[in-house]
C-alpha cells in the first residue's frame, strides 16, 4: 500500500491581503509578536504596515532584522537569544526566502536545545515551534508554505538543508501588492527559482499525483508571467499570477522534495554566498540534461505547460524542448549563462560534488548519480559558452 502525507499552513491571498497579519497573531494566541523582516521590506514600508495592523490588534512586537541575505548559524542563535529576552511568542516573517528562513531557524531554537546545526537533515525537530506566520515579499522561495529552511553553515561554508513538517508555517499571508517594490532583478531571479522548484518537484522520485498538479500550473504560470514581471513592476495581473506560481511551486516541491540541482545549489552558494535562486536557474538546465533519460514523458509534459504544441513530435523530441524552453526563459531574463560568470573556482569542484551526495535534495532525483556524474555536471555548467553546439 502506497501512503504519501501532504501538508500546507493556511492560506491567505489577494492584493492587500497583508492587513490579515495582525488577526492572524492574535486569534494563534500571540501576546508579542517576532516581527522578522530583512532591509528591502524596512526600506520599502512594509514592515511599518504591518507594524500598525499589529497595533490595531493590541499586540507588542520586536523587530529584527540582523542577518544577512544568506542567514548564517550565529546569526539565527542570536535571534533566539533576543526571541528569549524580550518574552515573544510568535515569529511573523515578512520577506523573502532569507528572511524566512532566518525566522524558521529562531522559532526552532526557541523551542528546541541545541545549535542550528543539531537539526541538519530531514525530521530532526523534536518540540513544537511557537506560532510561525509568513508574507513573502517576493515570487520564489515558497518559503511561506514549504518544510524547508536553508542555513549557512560558517566553519563548513555549505549551506544546511533542513526539513520538517514543523517548519510549515500556521499561515501563510500571499500579497501581490508587495511584489511592485521588488526590482527587475530580484525579480527574474526568484521567479527562476520558483520555475527550479517547481521543475524538480515534478521529477522528484517523492512526486505524487497532487505535487504533480501544483507543480505543473506553476510551471505555466511561470512561463507565461515570468518575463511580464520583469518587465514591469506595475504589472499588477502579472505580479498576481507570479505570487500564485510562487504558492503552487512551493506546495509542490515542500511535500515532493526536490532534486540534484538543489543538492548542487546549495554547494555553491555556501561557498559563494550567492542567493539560491540565482544559483539553482543557472544548474536547472545541466541537470535536466543529465536527469533526461529517466524522465522523457515527463519533460515532454514539461514542455507542454510552458507553451509547446507537441503533437507532432517525438516524446523524445518534446523533451528536448523542454530543456531549450527553460534555457531560453532564464536567458530571456537576464540570468547568467553558466557558473563561470559566478565566480565559481573550477579547484572546488571535487568537494563540492562530493557535498552534493550528502544534501537531503540528492535523495529523491530522478536519476542515480555518483561524485564523477556531478563533477561532470558541474564542469558542464561552468565551461558553457554562450551558442555552445552542445545545446
Amino acid at each position: 500500500m502506497y501512503i504519501s502525507k501532504f501538508v500546507t499552513p493556511e492560506i491567505i491571498f489577494g492584493t492587500g491581503s497583508l492587513n490579515q497579519a495582525g488577526e492572524s497573531c492574535s486569534r494563534l494566541g500571540s501576546s508579542k509578536v517576532f516581527l522578522v523582516a530583512d532591509q528591502g521590506v524596512l526600506n520599502c514600508g512594509w514592515a511599518d504596515k504591518a507594524c500598525g495592523f499589529l497595533k490595531k490588534v493590541r499586540l507588542d512586537y520586536q523587530i529584527w532584522s540582523d542577518f544577512s541575505a544568506n542567514p548564517r548559524d550565529y546569526e539565527v542563535e542570536e535571534g533566539a537569544l533576543l526571541y528569549a529576552s524580550r518574552n515573544c511568542d510568535a515569529v511573523l516573517a515578512i520577506g523573502g526566502g532569507s528572511a524566512v528562513d532566518a525566522a524558521k531557524a529562531v522559532a526552532t531554537l526557541s523551542t528546541n536545545s541545541g545549535k542550528i546545526q543539531h537539526f541538519e537533515g530531514i525530521d530532526m525537530i523534536t518540540e513544537p515551534l511557537p506560532p510561525l506566520i509568513v508574507v513573502p515579499s517576493t515570487a520564489g522561495s515558497g518559503a511561506e508554505v514549504s518544510q524547508f529552511a536553508i542555513i549557512s553553515d560558517s566553519d563548513r561554508k555549505i549551506k544546511m538543508t533542513i526539513i520538517s513538517k514543523s517548519l510549515v508555517p500556521d499561515i501563510a499571508i500571499s500579497d501581490p501588492l508587495i511584489l511592485s517594490t521588488v526590482n527587475s532583478k530580484v525579480t527574474a531571479h526568484t521567479g527562476m527559482e520558483a520555475l527550479s522548484h517547481a521543475v524538480e518537484a515534478y521529477l522528484s522520485l517523492a512526486s505524487t499525483d497532487m505535487t504533480d498538479i501544483h507543480a505543473l500550473h506553476a510551471i505555466k504560470l511561470i512561463s507565461e508571467n515570468l518575463r511580464s514581471s520583469v518587465a514591469s513592476q506595475v504589472d499588477e495581473k502579472a505580479k498576481i499570477a507570479m505570487a500564485q506560481a510562487s504558492l503552487h511551486a512551493g506546495v509542490a516541491f515542500s511535500n515532493a522534495v526536490l532534486g540534484l540541482a538543489h543538492a548542487m545549489t546549495h554547494q555553491v552558494g555556501g561557498l559563494l554566498d550567492l542567493p539560491i535562486g540565482t544559483i539553482s536557474a543557472v544548474i536547472l538546465p545541466f541537470v535536466m540534461r543529465f536527469n533526461l533519460i529517466a524522465c522523457v514523458d515527463k519533460y515532454a509534459n514539461i514542455a507542454e505547460a510552458m507553451g509547446t504544441h507537441t503533437a507532432n513530435l517525438s516524446k523524445r523530441e518534446a523533451a528536448e524542448k523542454a530543456i531549450e524552453m527553460v534555457r531560453q526563459l532564464a536567458k530571456d531574463v537576464g540570468i547568467p549563462s553558466g557558473l563561470a560568470e559566478l565566480g565559481l573556482p573550477e579547484e572546488s569542484i571535487p568537494e563540492l560534488s562530493r557535498n552534493a551526495t550528502k544534501d537531503a535534495c540528492f535523495i529523491t532525483n530522478p536519476r542515480d548519480a555518483d561524485v564523477d556524474d556531478i563533477e561532470a555536471i558541474f564542469r558542464s555548467a561552468l565551461e558553457i559558452e554562450e551558442g555552445d553546439g552542445q545545446w
